[in-house]
């Protein structure tokens, strides 16, 4: 590992520290730095802002955690990691939530349920003749409505088991995919 993704790595932690027990809206650069022993410069070496740095948190934990579900068969699994970093993250999940940063957090989730759902739509659609915009429309969709569940959740105090969350995910979308798609198949321009 670089010296380079060490530091920001320490950065990212030092963050999500300081945001167990201050709001995202009153951290500063020097709560980070203080908590990782690392100084201003460093920070702005390879960040612009705090809110530069809670991007990179998102966009490098999800890639991580969701790369290999991005199928038909697996991508249930996908969305219960989504739910179990959130739950492993709360507090700086919901101190997102809860902040100016909340796009940070709306994009995060929007992206990695983009990413297994475009994943899955493209498996089940190989076969079909679809057009790239409709896979794209049902992709969203299905994004959408997932992303708008895992945020009511948060919302709600994040008492409903994840697990059992996904079981009637599952039972509701079974078929779906490959429904919506043959509507769309051979679709006239």
């Amino acid at each position: 590992m670089s010296s380079s993704l060490i530091t920001k790595k320490a950065l990212a932690n030092s963050l999500k520290e300081v945001m167990n027990h201050v709001p995202f809206n009153k951290i500063t650069v020097k709560h980070i730095v203080d908590s990782c022993g690392l100084n201003r410069q460093t920070f702005y070496y390879h960040f612009q802002d705090i809110y530069d740095l809670l991007g990179w948190v998102y966009k490098t934990e999800a890639v991580e955690s969701i790369a290999q579900y991005r199928s038909y068969n697996t991508w249930t699994h996908g969305l219960l990691k989504i739910f179990l970093y959130i739950e492993n993250n709360k507090a700086f999940c919901v101190n997102t939530l809860n902040s100016l940063a909340r796009t940070h957090l709306d994009h995060y989730l929007y992206s990695v349920t983009t990413e297994l759902i475009m994943g899955v739509v493209n498996e089940v659609s190989c076969e079909m003749e679809v057009k790239e915009e409709d896979k794209k429309f049902i992709a969203n969709f299905y994004t959408l409505a997932f992303t708008g569940l895992v945020i009511q959740w948060m919302e709600h105090g994040m008492k409903e088991d994840p697990e059992a969350m996904i079981e009637k995910l599952n039972e509701l979308v079974e078929g779906n995919f490959a429904k919506a798609l043959q509507r769309y198949e051979h679709k006239p321009q």
